[in-house]
């Protein structure tokens, strides 16, 4: 740690361990000087935890990355309950310096941007273990508008690391954010996508990564067969997506509309011409949203059950931009 004594910022970016990350905000807070300001770079805990033991808990703030981080222009800034705003103040900063379009969203699990993927992510779970072949499933997403599909998404990332934010969402907000079981036989079988060449992809040969690796189906033991339009794989999947913006709004996880539009094309390349979650609610039209959620809800899970901001938004003929 030597030469940390004159540093303005610190981020760290090691495993997704609270008790690993507070011996480095200890470590650091040890090494540095007293405006030092520790970053973390976690996906998902949540900045309190992190910040619990620290000496200085007022310069601990999260500062949020996604993949691929030199394509992403987004970055997360997410204070704690005891974070200055002199540290918000200069972490949004820091991040404009890098090129990225920083937002500032409220600490708790998944944040912001990783909380309305996940269900979506695992929806598409759902999907492939109902016998929906991944490849077409993916194929609707990108035909959507996404720049890749759910699990070329996940072997991107690694499944590992994608699948790990799942208990600490569930945590904090029930089931509704529960993945498909069958998801842990892929860990026991050690496949973590790309970056160990083997995933829901066959990365040998010549096609590295354009091909389902077949024999994905026998260890989740399904027999692919197409049961789904690309509309209904699409509206299952975003409709959650959707919903979950519309909570985080409610509960002040983004400040409006417009940072959780720039947070969702900026952070997961959801379809810039569709103008963002929000910008796209509108154009559905609440009342149509909210009928489809219940029809979800009644139909197949409580999970779509609307939000009541939605619900609310209906009821009194409101759209998110006027």
């Amino acid at each position: 740690y030597s030469g940390y004594q004159g540093r303005d910022i610190v981020i760290e970016a090691v495993f997704e361990d609270v008790s690993l990350k507070q011996k480095m905000v200890a470590d650091i807070e040890a090494q540095c000087n007293e405006n030092t300001i520790f970053a973390s770079n976690t996906s998902s805990i949540p900045i309190q935890e992190i910040a619990a033991k620290a000496a200085r808990p007022e310069n601990v703030v999260g500062l949020h990355y996604f993949s691929p981080v030199d394509k992403m222009p987004l970055a997360e800034v997410i204070p704690h309950a005891g974070t200055s705003e002199q540290t918000i103040s200069t972490t949004v900063e820091f991040a404009k310096r890098q090129g990225k379009t920083p937002i500032v969203v409220k600490d708790g699990a998944g944040f912001y941007v990783n909380r309305i993927l996940a269900p979506y992510m695992s929806e598409a779970g759902y999907l492939a273990m109902e016998g929906q072949p991944i490849d077409a499933i993916d194929k609707a997403l990108v035909k959507f508008g996404f720049p890749v599909g759910a699990f070329k998404l996940l072997d991107e990332v690694g499944i590992d690391v994608g699948t790990k934010i799942i208990p600490i969402l569930m945590a904090q907000f029930g089931e509704r954010f529960a993945s498909p079981d069958a998801f842990e036989k892929l860990l026991e079988n050690d496949r973590k996508g790309k970056k160990n060449k083997s995933g829901f992809y066959d990365y040998s040969g010549k096609n590295k990564g354009k091909d389902v690796d077949e024999s994905i189906y026998k260890l989740l033991g399904v027999s692919p067969a197409s049961k789904y339009t690309d509309a209904t794989v699409v509206e299952r999947c975003v409709l959650l997506m959707l919903n979950e913006a519309a909570r985080c709004l409610e509960e002040g996880v983004v400040r409006n509309a417009r940072d959780g539009d720039i947070g969702a094309i900026f952070g997961i390349g959801f379809p810039p011409f569709r103008g963002g979650p929000f910008r796209y609610m509108d154009e559905l039209g609440i009342e149509h949203l909210v009928s489809r959620l219940e029809h979800y809800a009644k139909a197949y899970s409580e999970k779509y059950k609307p939000a009541e901001i939605l619900v609310n938004m209906r009821d009194n003929n409101k759209t998110f931009y006027s």
